[in-house]
């Protein structure tokens, strides 16, 4: 279970992991275009506002270079009717004060720097009510234009609506302003912020834009959707690796099923060897001792004699000829080498290996490999995963008859001087005591249809490897197994 948990919160993580990754790119990508976006919106607001004051400009200097006119005809007084931000046109003699005496001081002071800079001037600075003048000092009229600088937008070419665009709008001069649009104000997210100087000398306004981008503007419908694919991807990885994993497992349990019976038919010759030895060693003195008797018989002796030592060499052949089948299907891991192998490693194989069959049959195998040091132990290979294996066989047999939410398995490995130790603990029925002595002799079993050689081929393992397998009960019930084997000797 819990190596099923890291595993299922790897890949949780993994997906957690990629959907951030994700998640911020997509967002730092809209973040750049809306910040490209309004780069070039204010941009082109700053160019078209030049375009104005610059044309007043022109029309300063356009009126200094008329031929002036006589009597009451005033050509400039018509410019409001052609340009509408143009409130009204303010002409003086240099022998005459300002008309406008509220602003005459301002724009006399006006004057006098345009006179001095050679370029028209700004004077009566109101932007809280989006008004100023500008003043151009010539000879023999100076003028003044009356200005309204929120008439002056040229909201038709304008490259956002003043009511819905999120960006912020205004000029800015002497520390006052002029909102042109008011954008969307957020409380929090990123902001971005433009600050350009009209192109007008004398008209010097500030250009201000800023915009906020709350959370509500990233791309949640992209980050949902590279979320989902992130998962669809994960899932497939997933279903991969437990297609690779399942598919090496069914060829693990084929190799150790096929040693198995490999073994299983080793032991068995073994057996049949033992059990036909006797009653073949019988015959053969029986066939032996009438043979002597037949030799004091006088009639057709030399026949009767003939017949006996056939007799002696068939039963002679008979045991040569079980001899050779048990040489012949020897046990393949009699020729393996014993190596150094990690007890704990082989274990979670096996126990990797029977995973599935844990989990068809509801139970809680518990077995900690990182709690204790590596108990390397010198062993062959293939043995002793085969005897791991019968033992955690063994043990889900006899827990088959115990209820579901009551099966438990407990594996643990350990040393005891110079051996390794290894517990395979089930709390099923038990081992009868009338049965334990019987254990591990061959064709011996407790469930009914067993062969009986499984735990007899893990002792006849064990012991060839320098080992033993015994068994005990468990408390308050079911079976322990316990397997040693010798340690690996330290270097010098």
């Amino acid at each position: 279970m819990k190596q099923w948990l890291r595993t299922q919160g790897g890949w949780w993580l993994a997906w957690l992991v990629l959907t951030a990754a994700g998640a911020v790119w997509l967002a730092r990508a809209e973040l750049a275009q809306v910040h490209q976006d309004f780069e070039t919106d204010v941009r082109i607001a700053h160019r078209l506002m030049s375009q104005q004051m610059v044309q007043y400009d022109a029309v300063l200097a356009t009126l200094a270079l008329l031929e002036p006119s006589t009597g009451a005809d005033h050509p400039e007084q018509r410019l409001p009717s052609v340009y509408s931000s143009i409130l009204r046109v303010q002409r003086r003699d240099r022998d005459e004060p300002w008309a406008d005496g509220a602003q005459a001081g301002a724009l006399a002071a006006a004057e006098a720097r345009s006179r001095s800079l050679q370029r028209p001037e700004l004077a009566a600075l109101d932007l809280a009510h989006g008004r100023y003048m500008l003043v151009i000092g010539a000879t023999p009229f100076s003028y003044a234009l009356d200005i309204d600088l929120a008439g002056s937008v040229p909201w038709r070419d304008w490259p956002m609506n003043p009511q819905r665009s999120p960006v912020r709008v205004s000029l800015q001069r002497d520390g006052q302003q002029l909102v042109l649009q008011p954008g969307a104000p957020a409380t929090n997210g990123w902001r971005f912020g433009l600050t350009k100087a009209l192109a007008s000398p004398s008209q010097p306004f500030e250009l201000v834009a800023e915009r906020q981008v709350g959370w509500g503007e990233l791309p949640w419908r992209g980050i949902a959707g590279w979320a989902v694919a992130a998962a669809a991807l994960l899932v497939g990885l997933w279903t991969a690796q437990r297609q690779r994993v399942a598919r090496r497992r069914a060829e693990e349990l084929l190799r150790l099923g096929q040693v198995a019976r490999l073994n299983a038919l080793g032991e068995l010759s073994a057996g049949l060897a033992h059990e036909l030895n006797q009653p073949l060693t019988a015959v053969l003195a029986n066939v032996q001792a009438a043979r002597r008797l037949l030799g004091d018989e006088p009639p057709d002796l030399a026949t009767a004699r003939d017949a006996m030592g056939q007799a002696v060499e068939q039963a002679r052949r008979a045991a040569s000829v079980v001899g050779r089948l048990r040489r012949v299907i020897e046990r393949p891991e009699a020729a393996g080498d014993a190596k150094p192998l990690v007890l704990q490693e082989v274990v979670r194989s096996a126990m990797h290996l029977l995973a599935p069959e844990f989990a068809k049959h509801t139970i809680n195998a518990q077995f900690d490999a990182a709690a204790q040091a590596p108990v390397r132990v010198q062993a062959e290979t293939v043995a002793l995963e085969q005897i791991v294996h019968n033992l955690l066989m063994n043990a889900l047999q006899a827990l088959e008859l115990v209820p579901a939410a009551e099966r438990r398995l407990v594996v643990s490995v350990g040393r005891n001087g110079q051996e390794g130790v290894l517990t395979v603990t089930d709390n099923g029925r038990g081992i009868a005591p009338e049965a334990l002595p019987r254990l591990f002799e061959p064709f011996f079993s407790t469930r009914e249809g067993g062969l009986g050689l499984g735990l007899s081929l893990s002792e006849t393992l064990a012991s060839g490897m320098g080992g033993s397998l015994s068994a005990a009960n468990a408390s308050p019930r079911g079976a322990r197994f316990t397997l040693l084997l010798p340690l690996v000797a330290p270097s010098p």
